[in-house]
């Protein structure tokens, strides 16, 4: 754990989290914030195609929202519940300011990964596939840092990211309910093993349905939380804000938590949850069939709205809301607190363990996904069945260890994943622009 949490210091040190909201403002710049100047564009396409099939002679293997939901799936997981909660417990009410400010950045970061994913994607083994080992090989030209990415998300999400996910319903399914962690993880590997066996397709099928019904339904049971204690609304967006500079004038706060922690923790989990810059929503958004590859990269940028903020300022007015003690609790267990003290003991616990029940699941099977895509780049379709065992055997494994070791390996190999792929981003930005520009000339119209 020590060798793990030296690791991450640096990581997660200030040069990585400048880089990350760097690289977002720079995109902001060169695309002359595409996110402002087309965030409503971008969800008319989205709700607008929401229903629509596809063509015999459309190419890809999802629709451009099976790509978004799939895309999204793999986003709002534990980040936005567990993920947020130790961000609050870690740096203070102000962490969720500097999450926003991430998340809205990020959107541009994100709408470029997916207009390289669109544009280097390419057919393997008969399947449509992209990411960004194929832009970082093929766009940028360099073999081994494709092959450093490829390894990193396979380990960062396949793996252990998954592992996360699996610790974090078992942790709440057991306080709910007091069902076995054993228990728990067979259910998991059983209900993952029925989509993942499916391939691609099942993925798209079973997240197009799962992903709109699971945020209702928390959005909905965080509604009633929020329609409670409406009087304390205003209160909790001001101690976002206050705290985001001035940690030590928010009475109760997290001892010792200083603007530097509020940057951190707020950077790091919201890069966990929303995963711009990352590098595995690419995944999804290359393999949509879509007329241009802006068209998805409008797409893309929703999703980052969605989950941090839609889902994860859900979860923080929650807990700030609440009541909850975030100074003595962290992780899944807070989350679980304040829905206990929102929605009643005997309600509030059980709701949250249904969500994130869903969530983690939903997640797992999109960082499966992701990862997938990137054994088919480093050893073709034969490692597939293989490399699907591992997963679920990890998924077990992560239901029986400590959340912090969870949380900080997780950490570790997000921010190896980060480092090839802004590489990728920055030095092919200007293909970025120039298919920006392409599209704006000749396929406005179409949005």
């Amino acid at each position: 754990m020590e060798i793990i949490e030296a690791i991450n210091s640096v990581l997660w040190g200030p040069i990585m989290l400048v880089v990350l909201l760097g690289t977002g403002i720079y995109y902001t710049i060169i695309t002359r914030a595409i996110q402002v100047r087309k965030f409503g564009q971008a969800f008319k396409r989205v709700f607008g195609g929401a229903f629509k099939k596809r063509s015999p002679d459309e190419k890809g293997e999802l629709t451009s929202f099976q790509a978004l939901t799939t895309a999204v799936a793999a986003q709002i997981g534990t980040g936005n519940l567990a993920g947020v909660a130790t961000a609050i417990a870690s740096g203070g009410p102000g962490a969720i300011f500097w999450m926003w400010l991430s998340a809205f950045f990020g959107m541009s970061t994100i709408f470029g990964e997916a207009i390289l994913a669109q544009e280097f994607r390419t057919t393997r083994d008969g399947a449509v596939v992209g990411g960004p080992a194929y832009y970082l090989r093929y766009g940028l030209g360099s073999k081994w840092l494709a092959g450093f990415f490829a390894v990193a998300i396979i380990l960062a999400l396949g793996f252990m990211g998954n592992m996360v996910q699996s610790n974090s319903i078992a942790v709440a399914v057991n306080y709910a309910f007091g069902v076995s962690n054993f228990v728990v993880g067979g259910i998991v590997v059983i209900f993952v093993a029925l989509v993942i066996i499916g391939g691609v397709t099942r993925i798209g099928k079973v997240t197009e349905y799962l992903v709109p019904i699971m945020a209702i339904f928390y959005l909905l049971g965080g509604v009633i939380i929020l329609f409670l204690n409406f009087e304390e609304i205003i209160p909790a967006f001001r101690n976002i804000f206050v705290a985001a500079f001035n940690p030590q004038a928010i009475g109760g706060g997290v001892l010792g938590a200083t603007i530097k922690e509020a940057f951190r923790y707020g950077i790091a989990r919201g890069i966990f949850s929303n995963e711009a810059g990352l590098g595995s929503t690419p995944h999804a958004h290359a393999v949509a069939d879509v007329k241009h590859p802006v068209h998805q990269g409008l797409v893309a940028m929703t999703a980052v709205f969605i989950d941090t903020g839609i889902v994860c300022t859900m979860t923080a007015l929650i807990i700030l809301v609440s009541g909850a003690d975030y100074t003595t609790i962290t992780g899944a267990e807070l989350t679980q607190e304040a829905f206990a003290l929102g929605l009643s003991q005997s309600v509030g616990p059980g709701f949250l363990a249904i969500a994130l029940f869903f969530f983690a699941i939903s997640t797992i099977i999109g960082w499966y996904f992701f990862a997938e895509s990137n054994i088919r780049y480093l050893f073709g379709k034969s490692a597939i069945r293989p490399f699907q065992i591992l997963v679920l055997i990890c998924l077990i494994i992560g239901t029986s260890l400590k959340v912090d070791l969870v949380w900080a390996l997780a950490d570790m190999f997000n921010g190896l994943m980060i480092i090839p792929n802004l590489i990728g981003v920055i030095f092919l930005s200007g293909l970025v622009v120039k298919v920006l520009k392409h599209f704006e000339n000749e396929y406005e119209e179409e949005l």
